[in-house]
C-alpha cells in the first residue's frame, strides 16, 4: 500500500503584494516540507517580511495561494500550529516578563503553562528579569522574551524574522541552542548570511520581490570560485539580480 505523504509545512504558489504602485511581491512561489530549516535570504527591502506577513495572515496577498500544513493562513488550524516572531515585536509592555510569558502560554492553550514559563524563563536567562515590566527591558532581553513567546506552545511551523537582532554573541548562542532543540519547520527571514548558515540547511534567495535561487547550503558554496567564501557568492548573486 502506498503511503499517504504529508502536505507541505508551508506552501506559497505565485503570491504577488503591491502597495501602491510598488510591487513588493512578483509571483513568488517555494514550499517547505515538514521539518526543512530554510533561510528567506535577501538585501532589505527584498520582500521577506512582507511575505512572512502573508504567511501568518496579517496581509493578504493580491494574488496567488496560501497554505499552512494544508491550512489557510488565517485558520484556526494554521493559527494552532504556527509561532511567529516578528521584526518588530511587541509584547505587552504594562505586563512583567512572566504575565506576557503566562498570558500567551494560556492563549494559546500550553498545559502547565507555569511550568513551561520557568523553564523558558531559566532557559533564555530571562529568571532575574521575570517581574520586571517590558517598558523596562534592554532591547536584547525585550528580543528573548519575543522569542519565547513565539515558541512557549511548541509550534510545529515556525517563523522567524531577524532572530539575532539585538542580542550579544553569548545571548546568540543560546537562543541558537533552543531554537536546534524544535521540532519544527521553520522560515527565517534574514539578510546575514552568517544566521542563515547558524540556524538553516536551505536558503530561498530573493530580490525585489521575486525568487532568484534556491536549494541546500552545500549547494550554494559549490557555486564559489577558488574557495571563494559563501557570503561573496550570494553578494555576486544578489548584485547580477538586479
Amino acid at each position: 500500500m502506498d503511503r499517504i505523504r504529508a502536505p507541505p509545512a508551508i506552501e506559497l504558489e505565485n503570491i504577488s503584494k503591491n502597495y501602491g504602485d510598488i510591487q513588493a511581491l512578483k509571483g513568488l512561489s517555494f514550499r517547505l516540507e515538514p521539518g526543512q530549516r530554510c533561510a528567506l535570504l535577501g538585501p532589505n527591502g527584498a520582500g521577506k517580511t512582507t511575505t512572512l506577513k502573508i504567511l501568518v495572515g496579517l496581509l493578504s496577498p493580491d494574488s496567488g495561494y496560501v497554505r499552512i500544513g494544508n491550512y489557510p493562513p488565517v485558520s484556526e488550524e494554521a493559527r494552532r500550529i504556527m509561532g511567529y516572531l516578528p521584526d518588530d515585536a511587541s509584547p505587552y509592555r504594562s505586563f512583567s516578563v512572566r504575565e506576557n510569558m503566562e498570558y500567551i502560554g494560556a492563549l494559546r492553550g500550553v498545559d502547565d503553562v507555569s511550568e513551561k514559563v520557568d523553564r523558558l524563563l531559566d532557559a533564555l536567562q530571562l529568571r532575574e528579569y521575570e517581574r520586571a515590566k517590558v517598558g523596562r527591558l534592554s532591547r536584547g532581553n525585550l528580543q528573548k522574551l519575543a522569542i519565547s513567546l513565539a515558541i512557549i506552545h511548541e509550534p510545529t511551523v515556525l517563523f522567524l524574522d531577524e532572530p539575532l537582532n539585538y542580542l550579544d554573541i553569548p545571548t546568540q548562542e543560546i537562543v541558537i541552542d533552543q531554537l536546534k532543540m524544535l521540532n519544527a519547520t521553520i522560515l527565517v527571514s534574514t539578510h546575514i548570511m552568517e544566521v542563515a548558515t547558524r540556524l538553516t540547511e536551505r536558503v530561498i534567495m530573493i530580490s525585489h520581490g521575486s525568487k532568484i535561487w534556491s536549494g541546500s547550503l552545500s549547494e550554494l558554496k559549490e557555486l564559489g570560485q577558488d574557495g571563494e567564501p559563501i557570503e561573496k557568492v550570494v553578494a555576486r548573486m544578489l548584485t547580477d539580480a538586479v
